[in-house]
């Protein structure tokens, strides 16, 4: 078994936004700073296959899937106000869902100990009947889904810091009991959405738990959020594999947020859920890349967070904020949280 597998797709170079913020750049950028590191040379990028239709469709309205199909065979156009498309847009997105299905795989049939999905454009604002907030395929929930279908796994968990919530996956697993989801999110912001008391319906009832975070917070506070409210839900829930949609536009350098968590703190997250992987779900990690519009955060960041699950010396070259963003106190939300999800009381 390898330490890491690593999977990316040139298709994802086909998703022509021009200059949107979420532009082929971003790729390129990771790409370059991967090519000339030493970790490429013990775990090469692996080639993905792209999702099927069948495959996307299992979360998607199948007419929905057919539109973004369409759209991109007529040359592509603007969705809505933030979502672009191109010719080649449909192949990316089936590229990036792929992806995300071929990291599960590999973690689950155990030839890989961990895996990274780094494919474009990103997926957790896509709903299941239409494109949002640069999002086309929603890839963890497609690959979520396929890892129910192919390994019959019954409980997974996800939990996605990106910095905005991702309201798609929320919706796609909302009546769910079988996939507990997990936004720590800047709250208010786009898109307005995860609130402390959205936390499910149906049997999925307290298997959705929204952790809107007030802009400012760092390193110290998302790492007490994990602590105190995330990891003992999990714990409870107690699934059979972690799944992460990581977004880097939580780091102190994004142009479309303010917060301030640093590369420093995005690995020291990710080594936490590493760990409480290892000890209650055999290891099964499996992270998804999301957003990060600062290239320089985006591809360090992507490289110091790949270059610990492999178990080598990481660096953060931009290193800490020294902006100073008044906040309001956390400790208040996290009381609320455990409160409302019912961390206090006794199993």
């Amino acid at each position: 078994m390898t330490r890491l597998a690593l999977f990316t797709h040139p298709d994802s170079l086909r998703h022509d936004t021009g200059g949107h913020p979420e532009r082929i750049a971003r790729m390129h950028a990771i790409q370059r700073v991967l090519v000339e590191d030493e970790l490429i040379a013990r775990y090469p990028l692996r080639l993905p296959t792209p999702a099927t239709r069948e495959e996307i469709a299992r979360v998607h309205d199948a007419e929905y899937v057919d539109r973004v199909a369409r759209m991109a065979a007529q040359g592509g156009g603007q969705f809505d106000v933030d979502t672009v498309l191109s010719e080649g847009s449909f192949d990316a997105a089936a590229a990036a869902a792929g992806g995300a299905i071929a990291a599960v795989e590999a973690v689950l049939a155990g030839g890989a100990a961990r895996a990274f999905a780094l494919g474009r454009p990103p997926g957790h604002h896509a709903r299941p009947d239409t494109a949002m907030g640069f999002c086309l395929f929603n890839n963890i929930a497609i690959a979520a889904q396929a890892a129910r279908d192919r390994y019959g796994l019954r409980r997974i968990a996800i939990v996605d810091i990106d910095v905005h919530h991702g309201n798609g996956t929320e919706e796609s697993f909302w009546e769910d009991g079988g996939v507990f989801f997990c936004s720590l999110h800047q709250y208010p912001f786009y898109p307005g959405s995860g609130a402390l008391n959205d936390i499910g319906a149906g049997v999925g009832r307290g298997t959705t738990l929204n952790v809107p975070l007030p802009t400012g917070c760092d390193d110290a506070i998302y790492t007490a959020a994990l602590d105190q409210v995330v990891i003992p839900a999990l714990s409870r829930f107690h699934p059979e594999a972690l799944l992460l949609s990581i977004g880097f536009d939580a780091h102190w350098a994004d142009p479309l947020a303010s917060m301030h968590l640093s590369i420093a703190g995005y690995v020291g997250l990710v080594d936490r859920l590493a760990a409480w992987a290892d000890r209650v779900c055999s290891g099964r990690l499996v992270l998804v890349l999301e957003g990060g519009y600062n290239l320089e955060a985006l591809a360090y960041g992507t490289l110091a967070v790949a270059r610990s699950l492999a178990g080598m010396e990481w660096g953060d070259p931009l290193g800490r904020s020294r902006r100073f963003v008044p906040m309001m106190p956390v400790d208040p939300l996290f009381s609320a949280l455990r409160r409302v999800h019912g961390l206090d009381r006794p199993r």
